[in-house]
C-alpha cells in the first residue's frame, strides 16, 4: 500500500491546513452511516482526517477498519489515534507495526482516559504512563511516523497547574511529536494565550486549534465539564435562548465557530481540526461560510 504523507511536509507548506476528526461506530449500520458522512465531506478536500481510538483499546478493531476504509474509499490522509491504555509495551510495538505496515504514517499519540467506571489512570502490566513515553516507543520503531500531540488550552483536568501541563507536553515535543492539536475552545483569547505560554516554553511546533460546532446544549455542557473547557456566557445565553429548537442551536453553534475559525486564521494559526461527531452537516456549512 502507498505510504500516506507525513502531516509534518503539508506544515511546510506555511498553509492554513484543515482537517477532521471522525470516530469509530459501535456497529455495521453505525459504519455505512460514517461512510456516507465520508462521502458527503469528501467535497470539503480536508488535508486530512483523524480517527479515534476507544479506552483501552475498546475500539482497535473498529478503528483500523475506518481507517483503512477512509483511506482506500475516500483517498484521505488518515491519522488515526493510539493511546497508551490498556495496553503492554509489546503490544503498542505490535500495533504501530501494523499501522505503519498499512501505509499510515501519521499517528495522534496520545496517553488516553481511564477506562470506563475508574477516575485515575493506571499503567497497564509492563504498559507506558505517559504520552511521551508513546512517542519515543513509536518514533523508535519507525523514524517516519509524524506524530500529533494534544494540548490543553485551559489545562489537562488532571495537571496541578497550567505551568505543570506545560512541562508535561514539552516532553512529549521532545520526545518526537511534530505537531499539537488543541482540545476544544470557544474563546480564541484562550488559545492565544496558550500558543505565547507554549512558545515561552520552547515549544516551537505547530499547535493546530480544535473547534467544535455546537450541535446541543446538554451535549456542549457534558464536553467541557469532562474537559474543563469554559463555556463563554454570550454562547450560552443564546444557546439557552434557542434550547427549544434543535435547529437554531445549530445554527448558533455553527455561526461561533464560524467567526472563531475566521478570527484564528487571520491570526496566524496553522489552520483548524474540526471534532465533528461523525456528522457532516456542520462541517459543510462552516466550509461553505469560509468560502463566501
Amino acid at each position: 500500500m502507498t505510504p500516506d504523507r507525513p502531516i509534518s511536509e503539508l506544515f511546510a507548506q506555511r498553509r492554513p491546513l484543515r482537517s477532521l476528526e471522525f470516530f469509530p461506530p459501535k456497529d455495521d449500520a453505525g459504519v455505512e452511516a460514517l461512510r456516507a458522512t465520508a462521502a458527503a465531506l469528501r467535497r470539503m478536500n480536508p488535508d486530512f482526517v483523524s480517527v479515534t481510538y476507544g479506552a483501552g483499546g475498546s475500539t482497535r478493531e473498529r478503528t483500523a477498519q475506518v481507517s483503512a476504509l477512509l483511506k482506500s474509499e475516500f483517498n484521505f490522509t488518515v491519522m488515526p489515534h493510539l493511546t497508551c491504555v490498556g495496553h503492554s509495551r509489546a503490544e503498542l510495538a505490535e500495533v504501530a507495526d501494523r499501522i505503519h505496515a498499512s501505509g499510515f504514517r501519521n499517528i495522534m499519540t496520545l496517553r488516553g482516559d481511564p477506562p470506563k467506571g475508574e477516575t485515575t489512570f493506571t499503567p497497564y502490566l509492563d504498559g507506558l504512563r505517559y504520552a511521551s513515553d508513546l512517542v519515543a516507543l513509536l518514533k523508535s520503531r519507525h523514524a517516519d511516523f509524524c506524530l500529533g500531540v494534544g494540548g490543553y488550552p485551559e489545562k489537562h483536568p488532571e495537571a496541578p497547574s497550567l505551568d505543570a501541563d506545560l512541562t508535561h507536553l514539552k516532553r512529549k515535543v521532545d520526545a518526537g511529536a511534530d505537531f499539537i492539536t488543541t482540545q476544544l475552545f470557544f474563546d480564541n483569547a484562550v488559545y492565544y494565550r496558550f500558543v505565547e505560554k507554549c512558545r515561552a516554553a520552547g515549544i516551537t511546533v505547530p499547535i493546530v486549534p480544535g473547534i467544535m460546532p455546537v450541535l446541543s446544549l446538554k451535549q456542549i455542557r457534558r464536553f467541557t465539564s469532562i474537559c474543563g473547557t469554559t463555556l463563554p456566557a454570550p454562547l450560552t445565553t443564546r444557546l439557552e435562548v434557542a434550547a427549544e429548537s434543535p435547529e437554531v442551536v445549530e445554527i448558533v453553534g455553527v455561526d461561533w465557530a464560524l467567526n472563531q475559525i475566521r478570527g484564528l486564521l487571520a491570526n496566524g494559526a496553522p489552520g483548524y481540526h474540526l471534532y465533528i461527531l461523525n456528522r457532516a452537516k456542520g462541517a459543510l456549512a462552516l466550509t461553505a461560510g469560509l468560502a463566501a
